[in-house]
């Protein structure tokens, strides 16, 4: 007969004597016999089952009968039937199978559940539980460090990386020995200790079987008595036995089933307070009511939470449960605690209070929304069949924020007078201490210590000091140092007497959840050679390159981020710009795309980046960054494309966030190649993957469009292998030389591609046609390289611009020294010229000198202004003419390539473009024939030729232009000089880390509200109290003796 014992043996379940961890098995077996000759047999019990009427408890449930002085004593059985001798081995294989798990699981309870030893080898005999929340010792280190974390299980998973929640008490040890406790107490202390994990992997538990280790190595060394073999059943009756069994099983679940449901329902007691699924107005599909219903109750969902599992209850129904039924889910059994608990996703709560519900009162036959349903039925008065949805004690309940003043003293009436009643006997009548105390110990209990902090300095008159991310954005954005915060922290800390800025080790804190590699997110399908983790954060640039004798000595610095890990971290910046502009389309919040990202890419080279002070390696003297900028986002809403975000200064550097950071000349095409080459793998990978990244509590896909349009010239020319500026093929769009462009200065079109140039790459390098040089070289149009970035033909606006100021300055001094009438001038002359124009426009136009032709300059220089300066050096009123009409058809077609939106912003400017750069291209050949016969410049070119082009397939020009980029050259220097050290290589990742942080929209949003606030006329005394100026305060003190942020 079989050991009546449940199906799950745990700790709570087991008899007494099972559960005693130190007993022998002499006793054990012993007590076990006692256990046996109690019960009854099958036979008897079944016909007890069939006989009686009302469900009676089982020997399985050791009843017991109490007598008069209030004792418990065991029941007494009555005089058992003999069994039939047929069935006599299958009693005794039952009850031998139940022994064995009894003692297996008994043996469990000697073992650590993390590292498999004995709880006897271990030097301090002390266990703790697996499931439930962590010790008092514990709890005071996690609250120091300021960790989330409050239960076993969750530390278990994260220092050795073990899930125990899905344990089974009859397969898994309940409890863990002290050394693991010791191994995560050291993980978290951050201090050094003796603990030491005994294993190199932690052990796995499987179930009980007849070989198993567990209960071998316990029965070692002891002397066991051999089972006499039974006669053997026939195989028909054995066959008839396991059926009956398992329609046994079957019914006996199904019974339990129904019978904790039933026990469910009468713990929760809701069925007054909480609305039924009938009152829906619409006839949902059945899938549907039972996702939006309390699985406890059957009601529709009131005030819900959801667990860990991921199933939803209403809250007062599962709290219940929880403290009756024990700390685990009523739906799957998976371990859940009411610190577990979460409201669920807003998605989801909006389309649960969107449901349409019918009024149940008889005189009433609206359907009003679950939102609106409290409002409805107050007007019911009088009606007994209307209660609220979200009800406790009877009252109708909203919640409790959500109430007027007058109804919060209502409902909290009681709890005010039992408060004020202990605040008059204990505390003197001090309710607010009281509360406020009260308060901050419900905050320390769920550890968020930051807000409890912030309550206990207003208790302590303190005030809360400014967030770690205002903070962040003020060191940022002012470019202090290290050793320059921290000395403006202790200042105003002793000046104040309050913490007002935070502490740089809060400002570490707050970096890590705006740096790269903090977010999740997955790649589907994976990305090609790209590794699957993502706490991937600043990396060395050349970590991919294989080095050995043979290869380029690449002598150089590079730190960069990884491009996915970039591209979400830039995602989840923006994640309320883009749930905002859902919102601004009309958009649902639970959209999960698939979202469309257009990303610009930039990459430009630095001069004269050089430390004049300091010692460290020799670097080159010059730098390159590779940057990108999210331009637009777009989301596929039915067959439209709607977009959600799109960048407002995509020529800003506050928006233009740094890839990779290299000291290395743009020029040294190898080692550009080196370190930007796994860049472009991984673009590449994503371009045929999606991604998967959860914001605003959905999962949400993402596809990625990359587009190289913020390159210069020079710098196109190096990625798509083409020969320098100064070539016979003058563009980079076209296969046109120099020759013919100037005769032809209009009419072109773009020919080249990424794509052609590669294949014209391996013409030229494997000739398969036995050419000439020359012939070779017009075949393949000035490829000489291998491509190896992917760029779009464009123009870029700001070189474009540059380039023709610089062209317009070589022609102010040909018009000076009148070079149309004696072109044969001599260098001395040519010098004199310029000194001349240099001298006029510093005079004029407060224009000084400059070597080298830049954005400022050029600006300044392209102006009716100047022209008119100019003719005043130029004797002749035709070339006059000349002059002012080449400088107006310039400034009216400028606009065209240097606007965001020209459709937009400039449309008449646009339309006239063609004719605009007919005119202009007449005048070259024809008034300034004496400089550009036979030859014209590159910029010049593209302006004429390819800008209605460019703008007809991409909107805009300006928008795509590497401004940004270059704007960032000023903030390289000035992070460089803030975080200046000893070792370049820590530099560049400290110059490389807050040039991203400098870019957040995060932080800029608290920098522009600290400006506003700021300039407001807030301001900060020496008695630590906030002022405002507009206020005026009599106590405020003088202007030097306040400190304004």
């Amino acid at each position: 007969m079989a050991v009546s014992l449940p199906p799950t043996l745990g700790l709570g379940s087991a008899p007494d004597e099972i559960q005693h961890p130190h007993i022998k098995f002499s006793e054990w077996k012993f007590k076990l016999f006692r256990v046996r000759s109690l019960e009854k047999a099958p036979e008897e019990a079944q016909v007890e089952r069939k006989d009686s009427s009302e469900g009676k408890l089982s020997l399985e449930q050791s009843p017991a009968v109490v007598d008069k002085a209030g004792a418990e004593k065991p029941a007494l059985p009555q005089p058992a039937l003999k069994p039939h001798p047929k069935f006599l081995k299958k009693s005794h294989d039952d009850e031998g199978k139940a022994r064995e798990k009894a003692m297996h699981q008994a043996n469990l309870r000697h073992l650590c559940r993390i590292c498999g030893n004995s709880f006897k080898n271990v030097e301090h005999n002390r266990r703790y539980p697996v499931h439930g929340p962590v010790d008092g010792k514990t709890q005071v280190l996690l609250r120091k460090k300021e960790k989330r974390a409050t239960s076993w299980p969750d530390l278990i998973a994260k220092v050795f990386r073990i899930d125990v929640k899905a344990d089974v008490d009859s397969t898994h040890p309940t409890e863990f020995c002290h050394n693991c406790w010791s191994i995560m107490y050291r993980k978290f202390r951050s201090a050094p200790s003796e603990a030491y994990f005994p294993r190199n992997a932690t052990m796995e538990w499987h179930p009980h079987t007849p070989s198993c280790d567990i209960c071998h190595s316990a029965r070692r060394g002891l002397k066991r008595k051999s089972h006499q073999p039974s006669v053997q059943l026939s195989k028909k009756l054995k066959m008839v036995l396991d059926r009956a069994r398992q329609a046994r099983q079957r019914t006996k679940r199904a019974q339990a089933r129904i019978s904790s449901k039933e026990m469910m329902k009468q713990i929760a007691t809701c069925s007054k307070i909480h609305l039924s699924t009938k009152l829906l107005a619409v006839d949902f599909p059945a899938h549907f009511v039972k996702s939006i219903s309390c699985q406890i109750c059957e009601h529709i969902l009131a005030d819900p939470v959801e667990t860990t599992c991921k199933h939803v209850f209403c809250r007062i129904c599962i709290l219940r449960c929880l403290k009756v039924m024990g700390s685990y889910c009523p739906s799957c059994r998976y371990p859940c605690f009411p610190t577990d608990l979460e409201s669920p996703v807003k998605s989801f709560l909006s389309i649960l209070n969107s449901l349409m519900v019918k009024c149940p009162a008889k005189e009433c036959d609206e359907e009003i929304s679950l939102e609106k349903y409290n409002h409805h039925v107050s007007t019911h008065k009088n009606s007994k069949e209307t209660f609220v949805h979200i009800n406790k004690g009877g009252r109708p309940r909203q919640h409790l924020l959500s109430l007027t003043r007058r109804a919060q003293k209502h409902r909290l009436r009681e709890l005010k007078l039992q408060v004020k009643a202990f605040a008059d006997k204990e505390e003197g009548g001090d309710v607010k201490s009281v509360c406020l105390t009260l308060f901050l110990l419900a905050l320390r209990a769920r550890n968020e210590h930051r807000q409890a902090d912030e309550l206990e300095a207003i208790m302590q008159g303190r005030g809360s000091g400014l967030q770690p991310a205002v903070c962040l954005a003020i060191r940022v954005n002012t470019f202090l140092s290290c050793s320059q915060y921290h000395k403006m922290y202790r200042t105003v800390k002793a000046i104040t007497g309050r913490q007002i800025f935070q502490p740089l080790h809060a400002l570490r804190n707050a970096e890590k959840v705006l740096l790269p590699g903090y977010h999740p997110f997955e790649w589907q399908p994976p990305l090609k050679n790209v590794s699957s983790s993502t706490d991937v954060g600043i990396i060395d640039g050349l970590s991919g390159l294989s080095s050995s004798v043979d290869d380029y000595p690449v002598d150089t610095i590079a730190k960069r981020f990884r491009y996915d890990a970039a591209l979400v971290s830039a995602l989840m910046d923006m994640e309320e710009d883009i749930l905002g502009g859902m919102r601004a389309q009309d958009l649902d919040d639970y959209l999960n795309g698939p979202f469309t990202v257009v990303v610009k890419e930039s990459c430009d080279g630095m001069g004269d980046v050089s430390e004049k002070h300091g010692s460290g390696p020799a670097v080159p003297e010059k730098a390159v960054r590779f940057s990108f900028t999210v331009m637009k986002i777009t989301i596929a809403h039915g067959s439209q494309s709607v977009k959600v975000f799109e960048e407002a200064k995509p020529n800003s550097e506050l928006c233009c966030k740094p890839l990779c950071l290299m000291l290395a000349d743009e020029s040294d095409h190898e080692t550009l190649t080196a370190i930007l080459s796994p860049l472009i793998a991984e673009r590449e990978a994503m371009k045929n993957s999606q991604l998967m990244l959860e914001m605003g509590g959905i999962l949400r896909t993402f596809k990625f469009i990359f587009r190289g349009t913020g390159y210069d010239e020079k710098l196109v020319r190096e990625v798509e292998g083409l020969e320098a500026s100064g070539s016979v093929y003058i563009c980079t769009l076209c296969d046109a030389t120099r020759l013919e462009a100037s005769q032809n200065l209009v009419l072109h079109s773009i020919t080249r591609s990424h794509a052609e140039n590669l294949e014209r790459y391996e013409v030229w390098r494997s000739n398969p046609f036995h050419e000439s040089v020359e012939e070779l070289r017009d075949r393949v149009k000035g490829v000489s390289a291998k491509p190896f970035i992917e760029t779009v033909p464009s123009i870029d606006a700001l070189h474009c611009d540059i380039g023709n100021a610089a062209e317009f300055y070589k022609i102010f001094q040909l018009e000076i020294g009148e070079v149309y009438k004696n072109p044969s001038a001599s260098k001395e002359e040519r010098k004199r010229w310029q000194a001349t124009l240099d001298k006029h426009l510093r005079k004029k136009m407060n224009l000084k000198p400059i070597m080298r032709m830049n954005g400022n300059f050029a600006r300044k220089l392209m102006t009716k202004e100047t022209v008119e300066a100019v003719c005043e050096l130029i004797p002749s009123e035709e070339r006059h003419g000349a002059l002012r009409e080449l400088m107006d058809l310039y400034l009216k077609m400028k606009p065209v390539w240097r606007s965001s939106c020209p459709a937009k912003e400039c449309p008449e400017s646009l339309c006239q473009y063609s004719f605009n750069s007919q005119r202009f291209a007449e005048l070259l050949s024809t008034k300034f024939k004496y400089r550009y016969e036979g030859k014209i410049t590159n910029y010049f070119h593209k302006t004429l030729a390819h800008v209605p082009e460019i703008i007809e397939r991409d909107g805009s020009i300006g928008a795509w232009a590497s401004e940004g980029n270059e704007s960032g050259n000023k903030l390289f220097r000035r992070f460089r000089k803030m975080n200046a050290r000893q070792s370049k290589c820590y530099e560049m990742e400290d110059v490389l880390k807050h040039h991203w942080l400098y870019t957040s929209k995060y932080l800029q949003k608290f920098m522009n509200a600290h400006n506003a606030v700021k300039n407001s006329g807030f301001s900060i005394n020496s008695q630590g109290c906030l002022e405002e100026d507009s206020l005026g305060l009599e106590d405020s003190l003088e202007t030097q003796d306040s400190m304004e942020f």
